[in-house]
């Protein structure tokens, strides 16, 4: 019951309580692009997202679940068009990343791929993650480059 109530606060404060929750933040808002792109959240993609998480947080468990709900949040609030849509989690992810340079070392497209094989059956949906992510690598080769980074 505590941890449950721990994370919920974590969650509602995470701008306050979380060690570089914009990173955090970051990151969620480019897995919520794979993993909305059809609208919903399937089993698979649940399931790579928890692993993504463990990895990309791998000595911090709370952390990688902190990663995963704010996903599930992002993604809730697009279905529900509750103050985000797709379009504008796309604007944001590039404004941010040219804000901040150093996100564009966020962008693992390794993991993100592992995270598209589950989207391998709906060809319609396979093709539209595939633009998402030359989308996000074209982001990392613009901004993620070490001359770029005195502009």
């Amino acid at each position: 019951m505590f941890k449950i109530i721990k994370r919920n606060i974590l969650k509602m404060f995470r701008e306050f309580l979380v060690y570089h929750h914009s990173s955090m933040e970051y990151r969620a808002k480019i897995l919520t692009l794979m993993v909305s792109s059809d609208g919903e959240i399937d089993e698979c993609e649940k399931q790579k997202l928890k692993e993504i998480a463990c990895r990309i947080y791998d000595e911090d468990a709370e952390r990688a679940e902190l990663l995963v709900d704010t996903v599930i949040e992002y993604h809730n609030k697009i279905i529900t068009m509750n103050g985000l849509d797709f379009d504008h989690l796309v604007w944001q992810v590039a404004k941010e990343t040219k804000e901040a340079r150093r996100f564009a070392q966020k962008i693992d497209l390794d993991l993100l791929r592992e995270l598209h094989e589950c989207a391998a059956e709906d060809e319609e949906n396979y093709l539209f993650q595939e633009r998402i992510l030359e989308f996000l690598e074209e982001l990392k080769e613009e901004y993620g480059k070490k001359d770029n980074a005195k502009i």
